[in-house]
This record gives structure tokens, sequence and C-alpha cells, in this order.
């Protein structure tokens, strides 16, 4: 019999969600056949099954967050009577025992709400009495955000694997902190009261009658999409957010593309696109002020001496910002090779999660769908994103004449707390300046 275990993608994870079983129980795997779906704070990607054989056990449903090296499935290896036999007994067996802790507070608590208060050697010291070191290991996103909002991480209670501390619970930490402290009964009831009232008010509000259809539907968020949010509420949070937009002249790089963009798909297999030339555009402007290719931690300011550049790639149910290590040490078409191989390998969850951490600086384009302008949000740690909008063939004045030029508005959005709009305006100024005078080889 073969342990399959939930396994650890990365130096800073200690746990995942399992969010899809792509084999049932009795079904045959092969080795290095994908088996589940997991979802950590960096990827989502695809299991494969550490051995041939009969998937007799799963011991943890989807959905499910777990501890690395959680053993989450058996596999026989021989097949056949274990997988009807084995999976049915062991089934009831291990939910006991991850899960030993959560009934006993469930069935404690419904006998009668005053158990709490009549019996305190029981339910407060695990809740209440805190005072101790955080079990299980933190996350650097749960520290940053215990140290950006001064909270004791003693006295957060984790709801995690073994106890461990999450963003959602520093946030729930946050939130009822910031509830009046004169009346700490009646509070939490009236702060759930608005967060909650959204999912039951459109219940009751919009509800068709007698013999008609409901003009509403309620679905929960992916894994992914409730990942996206936390990252997304946590960097507006942290960083001033500011938006600074220029006009470039793409004619030039377009007249290049216009040239080698279908010898590119005859020699490599995938075409030019502005992306490259934007991002060797950004890494001359990165040299030239490092600032944005920095990070703060705390008060300190971190100069990474790297310029790893991340690329937003859209997913069919989320977004993903793969990196592109030392991006400065390439040219355009390795440039265009590396955004071709992470976009795909994003798109079909075959990245690894050392391919999504670490970028210095990003680049979002938003071009490609239509769009003009856009304001991106900040890929924290980072202090600086680049928004790339679509080349349009455009009427502009030259010399007081009328000229058709190819027209592209790249947004920057930087953090002002270490970023001022005169710095970031001349960044970008350096970024225009390389695209409207490109002199670089492509190949």
């Amino acid at each position: 019999m073969t342990d399959v275990v939930m396994p650890q993608m990365g130096e800073s994870i200690v746990e995942g969600t399992l969010t899809k079983w792509l084999k049932k129980p009795g079904d045959r795997v092969e080795r290095d056949e994908p088996l589940f779906e997991i979802s950590t704070d960096k990827v989502d990607t695809e299991i494969p099954s550490p051995a041939a054989g009969t998937l007799s056990e799963v011991l943890v449903e989807e959905g499910k967050t777990v501890g690395i090296n959680t053993v989450v499935a058996r596999i026989d290896a021989g097949g056949g009577a274990a997988a009807a036999g084995g999976g049915a007994a062991a089934a009831p067996a291990t939910p006991a025992t991850p899960e030993a802790p959560t009934p006993a507070p469930v069935a404690a608590a419904p006998p009668a709400p005053s158990l709490p208060v009549n019996s305190p050697a029981t339910e407060p010291a695990p809740v209440e009495e805190t005072p101790a070191e955080p079990t299980g290991p933190l996350s650097p996103l749960v520290r940053k955000m215990a140290r950006e909002n001064n909270i004791d991480l003693s006295k957060v209670r984790g709801t995690g694997a073994g106890g461990r501390i999450s963003k959602q619970d520093v946030e729930a930490y946050i939130a009822q902190s910031a509830a009046p402290a004169p009346a700490p009964v009646s509070a939490p009831p009236v702060a759930p009261a608005p967060v909650q009232a959204p999912p039951t008010a459109p219940a009751v509000t919009y509800q068709a009658p007698a013999g008609g259809q409901a003009k509403t539907r309620i679905e929960p968020m992916s894994t992914m999409r409730i990942k996206i949010a936390e990252h997304m509420v946590l960097s507006k949070r942290t960083s001033a957010h500011v938006t600074t937009v220029h006009r470039v002249d793409m004619t030039k790089i377009a007249k290049l593309r216009d040239k080698y963009k279908d010898q590119f798909k005859s020699n490599y297999g995938f075409s030019l696109t502005y992306l490259p030339f934007i991002t060797r555009a950004s890494v001359a402007a990165l040299r030239q002020f490092p600032l944005l290719n920095a990070s703060l931690d705390g008060n300190n300011i971190v100069y990474h001496n790297e310029i790893h550049i991340g690329i937003a790639v859209a997913l069919e149910n989320g977004l993903i910002v793969p990196v592109i290590r030392s991006a400065d040490e390439k040219n355009i078409l390795g440039l265009q090779r590396a955004v071709v191989d992470l976009a795909a390998r994003a798109r079909s969850r075959q990245l690894k999660p050392d391919e999504v951490v670490g970028g210095t600086f990003s680049i979002t384009n938003f071009g490609s769908y239509g769009s003009l302008i856009g304001t991106p949000v900040i890929n924290q740690p980072q202090v600086a994103i680049i928004g790339v909008g679509t080349v349009d063939k455009t009427p502009v004045v030259i010399d007081d004449a009328i000229a058709i030029r190819s027209i592209c508005h790249l947004s920057l959005s930087f953090d002002h707390r270490l970023i001022d709009g005169a710095l970031a305006d001349q960044f970008m100024t350096k970024v225009k300046q390389v695209l409207e005078s490109w002199s670089e080889e492509v190949q």
C-alpha cells in the first residue's frame, strides 16, 4: 500500500487545498498520471500519482485544506480487493484523526450555550488563553500583515492545519479588533450581520413568486478566486496606489513586429508580440531607476540586484503572475520564448511554485483585450506595475502635420509610500524613449 501525501509546493508553503480528485476509489492509476488538483497561496497544479495501482482510499475530500505531508489517499499496488473493502473502512477512521478537535467543540456547543461559561476548564483554555507562541509555522504574508497592523500573533486563534495561523485568521482578528470594545458580547452579532446580510438578503428580496423561478443564483467562490480576492485587498490595504499614464509612439516597434512575426512563427513556433519589447524597455528603465525594482520591509528599503519580471496571465477562472527570472539577461527572442512558455504552462496548470514567486516588477497586458488604459493593482511585495494598453493606429500631429502613428498608452501604478510622482514619470519617460527610438536587433 502506497501513501499519497499533500506535497510541499514551495519552501514557504505549509498547507494546500485539495480542489478536485481526478480519480475515484477503485479506479486504476498509473505512476505519474495526474491524480488530484491542489491550490496553494502560490499556484494551482495537478499532482501525479507516486505509484501505479488501484486508488483504494480517498482520505481527504475536495475543498479541504490540509498541511503538507498529510496522507490524502492510498494506492494499492496489487489492485482489486482492497479497493472495495479498504475504502469504506478507512474513510470514517481518517476524518476522526484530523478532525478530532472539531467534533468536540461542535458537540459541546449545541447542548447549552452557557457551557463555555460554566465550564471554563474545558473550552476557554484553547480559545482565550493563548498567550503562548503560535502553533505551526507562519507564512511570510501572515508575518507581514501582523507587523504592519501591530498584531501580537499569540492572541490570534489559528484555524489552519495543526492550529496554524492563516491570512483569514489575521483578517478576522483585525475586523474583530475594529469592532466597538464596550460590548464584546453584543458586538460579534452586530459585526457579522452586515457581512452575512448580502447572501441572505438577495435570497429573500429577489425570490420569485409562487410557481415562478428565482431571479438569482448563489454559488461559492473558487479557491483561486478567493486567493485572488485576498491578494487584491491586501495590496490595496498595504500600498498607497497612484497611477500615471504615458502615451507612447510604437510605430518603429510595430514595423519591426510586422517584419519578423511570420519568421518567428516559422522558425520558433510562436509569433512576435509587443510584450517582449515593453519588457526590454522596462528592464532598461529599472537599471536606471532601481527604486522601482525594490520592495519595502517595514521601514527598510530592500534593493534587488536582479531583475525578475512578473507577467500577468489570464486564466479561465482567474489570473496568475509567473516570473521571468533574470529578464535583463534575455534578448527579444529569449523574452518572447519565456512569455509563451510561462503562459502556456500557466493555462495547463503545469507551473512550479518557484515560478510564481520572487518577482521584483510586473507587467500586465490588458491591451490584448482591446483596453486603452487601466490602473493595475501592485503585485505585493513589489512597488510598481506597468499596464499595457492596446496599440492602435491614431492620427497625431508631428511638426504641424497630421500623421498616422501606432499609439499605445502605458500605465504605471506605483506605491507612493516609496516612489514619488516625479520619479515615476522619469521612469516612464525612459521606457518611452527606449520604445520610440528602438535600435536593438530582435534575434
